[in-house]
């Protein structure tokens, strides 16, 4: 039987927004006792299985903690969980500061937080600033795994890396922090490889999980669940493509995704996403300038959804670079359709493959 679906009334909404990182204040929460006050602090057990089920789930960790960052950060690694902390924030500052720096660094929204503490006076501070982050007693840290928002429909293999692939990206960060010459040339030096090919049964998981998690870089905010997608993937009228991406670090895993809606005179672009952690990278007109030429050697015209939130118009403005123009607007979606007047390059610093 032929799948036909309806790229529009079937996007839904994800009614629980998972975690994306648990940022942990230290003394008297990851362990027992205040390290300026006694050197001899002891690691809570409970917290150590918390972070392992956690990192295994995909969600990152991170540090807010008014502390010595020398001395924090030794007891960190004595204790054998420093790998475990991404962008550690380890100050005088205030907690909520230190909480929108973890968000700033990772690249994700602060309404994807979840902050620990056993003082009520500093998890009312950063909730206070952050409505949107969800602030647990450390008393309550042996339960955190079983929380709603802690449990991701699907792990997926890209989840079990994401610490390791956020790890690369830092190193990434310094090698471009101590480059001298220009963001093109620092580019090339990547050697990135990018590759678009039609999604397979396999990634759907993750497929689905880019939808979830990705704001910023989602032009339409829809989300679909993996039933969905392996009908549209299954559908003569419809195109699920999938985008993946390595460097001389490593590989990023699968950061893109775009579903097309395909009509005899008229292509539709019903979803593009990428991967927040690639933002800086040049690749969000990859896909799409793809998705363009492909268009114009079927003959028809390429349009596009666009639903504006309070996030995306990276994407938007992207579109509008690659030629696209509005031209219909109802029930807050806009219609851009690309004006055929050139076709894009693939930027000369990366090697791109397409096996659609």
């Amino acid at each position: 039987m032929t799948a036909t679906v309806n790229a529009v009334t079937t996007a839904t909404v994800n009614a629980v927004t998972t975690v994306k990182c648990v940022v942990w204040d230290l003394d008297n929460t990851v362990w027992d006792g205040v390290l300026l006050e006694d050197g001899d602090v002891t690691l809570r057990p409970e917290v150590v299985e918390v972070l392992r089920t956690l990192d295994e789930r995909g969600i990152l960790h991170s540090v807010a903690s008014r502390n010595d960052h020398d001395a924090a950060m030794a007891k960190l690694e004595e204790f054998g969980i420093a790998e475990y902390f991404l962008y550690p924030q380890i100050n005088w500052g205030n907690k909520s500061q230190s909480v929108k720096a973890v968000a700033e660094a990772i690249n994700i929204g602060v309404d994807t937080l979840a902050f620990v503490d056993d003082q009520p006076f500093e998890r009312d501070e950063v909730s206070f600033a952050h409505t949107d982050v969800l602030c647990v007693d450390a008393l309550d840290a042996a339960g955190i795994p079983d929380l709603p928002r802690m449990r991701p429909r699907f792990v997926t293999a890209d989840s079990r890396e994401r610490r390791h692939l956020y790890r690369a990206d830092a190193q990434r960060k310094r090698a471009e922090d101590d480059h001298h010459g220009t963001d093109e040339e620092f580019l090339a030096s990547l050697d990135m490889r990018f590759t678009i090919a039609p999604a397979q049964e396999r990634d759907l998981q993750r497929a689905e999980e880019l939808t979830v998690r990705t704001n910023q870089l989602n032009a339409t905010g829809y989300t679909y669940s993996y039933e969905e997608l392996d009908a549209f993937r299954r559908s003569p009228d419809h195109d699920l493509l999938v985008a993946g991406l390595e460097d001389r670090y490593g590989a990023y895993g699968k950061i893109g995704l775009s579903l097309v809606e395909r009509g005899s005179d008229v292509w539709t672009v019903k979803l593009l996403l990428m991967s927040c952690r690639v933002m800086s990278r040049g690749v969000g007109s990859v896909l799409l300038g793809q998705l363009i030429r492909s268009a114009h050697e079927a003959g028809v015209a390429l349009r596009a959804e666009f639903v504006p939130t309070n996030r995306n118009r990276t994407m938007y403005v992207t579109y509008k670079f690659s030629g696209f123009r509005e031209v219909e607007q109802s029930g807050g979606v806009s219609v851009l359709e690309h004006d055929g007047a050139r076709l894009p390059e693939f930027p000369p610093y990366m090697d791109v493959t397409v096996e659609c």
